[in-house]
């Protein structure tokens, strides 16, 4: 059996679609499951064991290209995959396989994508209140009950990679230290899910204070706000900014690496979480209900606000009081308690 994921365009999302991928081949043994995924969640997909080959998606977000997406089914078409799973819910995501001539489409029915898709799940979002949970959906028949619990994520990183990754990075940081924490104070989705740079900042003092070297990771986006964290720690706390200067594979080895990671609501989140770092996870405008980080080493830290999650990317209120009140002790405190 031959099957195509059309993968999520997202960091997070890809990884927590991974217990499906654990689902299909326990479903179907000998299972051949490719993905079709955006470049820069590739890394991410390259540590998951259920995974046999990464074709590369070269459409931008919003990017319709009818001319590109045929000429790419063609090639695909070649394969002889008789099942797609096609994961986002927009009309554009399903195109492919259906240009393939795959005669299995299996997805939501999205954007009503009826003839798109031919086995098509109606969404319960009260059945299935996580995402993962979601995606996972897609391994059963269409009204078939989930079984649960569901597989937790798990990326591989092996001794040589963490080892290989750290050597890259020695001429930035020095030596890698006894005792290495990490701070993701990036969020693709806005600053409405970012803890304020002073609490990252006030957090890496009181590490230094109990002998951990403190290490930022993220895009090259997170760039600026990884400086202001810098710029607001004491000048003999060892904190360096590697955001935007490492690879996604570097980062999740990183990550791998470390005593303890601590995350907003992101996609190295995610990432931390499957690779079973202990982990404290800071939420704002967004809800662990729908994408927790699934893992038993993670703690949730949110002040459940009445007026949060409000899955803004901006606080609608001018305040931010679900991250700016929520102080550095609280997180220092489940740093400090993870085993």
């Amino acid at each position: 059996m031959k099957a195509l994921i059309v993968a999520p365009s997202w960091i997070g999302d890809t990884v927590l679609a991974q217990p499906l991928f654990m689902r299909l081949h326990e479903h179907t043994p000998n299972l051949q499951l490719d993905v079709l995924a955006p470049r820069w969640v590739a890394p991410v997909l390259e540590r998951m064991p259920e995974i046999s080959r990464i074709i590369d998606s070269p459409f931008a977000h919003g990017d319709l290209s009818l001319k590109a997406r045929h000429r790419l089914a063609r090639h695909l078409s070649q394969t002889g995959y008789q099942r797609a799973y096609v994961l986002p819910n927009s009309i554009k995501s399903a195109l492919i396989p259906i240009f393939a001539g795959i005669p299995e489409r299996i997805g939501f029915t999205g954007e009503s994508r009826y003839g798109l898709i031919n086995h098509r799940h109606t969404l319960d979002k009260t059945a299935l209140p996580q995402m993962a949970e979601r995606f996972a959906q897609l391994a059963e028949p269409p009204g078939a009950a989930l079984p649960r619990p569901l597989p937790h994520p798990r990326l591989i990183s092996s001794q040589t990679q963490q080892a290989a990754s750290l050597a890259a990075l020695a001429e930035s940081t020095g030596q890698a230290p006894q005792k290495l924490a990490i701070f993701c104070p990036g969020a693709e989705y806005g600053p409405a899910k970012r803890w304020p740079a002073r609490h990252f900042a006030a957090l890496a003092d009181a590490l230094a204070l109990r002998g951990y070297a403190v290490w930022l990771l993220g895009s090259a986006k997170d760039r600026q706000i990884g400086d202001e964290i810098l710029a607001r720690a004491k000048p003999d706390t060892p904190l360096y900014n590697l955001c935007g200067t490492t690879t996604l594979s570097q980062a999740i080895d990183l990550i791998a690496s470390a005593e303890f990671v601590v995350c907003n609501d992101s996609g190295l989140m995610h990432v931390a979480a499957a690779l079973g770092r202990p982990l404290v996870a800071v939420y704002g405008s967004s809800s662990p209900g729908f994408t927790p980080p699934l893992s038993a080493q993670a703690r949730i830290i949110s002040l459940n606000l009445e007026c949060s999650p409000c899955f803004k990317r901006e606080c609608p209120l001018g305040h931010l009081d679900c991250l700016n009140k929520l102080e550095m002790q609280q997180v220092l405190d489940a740093c400090l308690a993870q085993p």
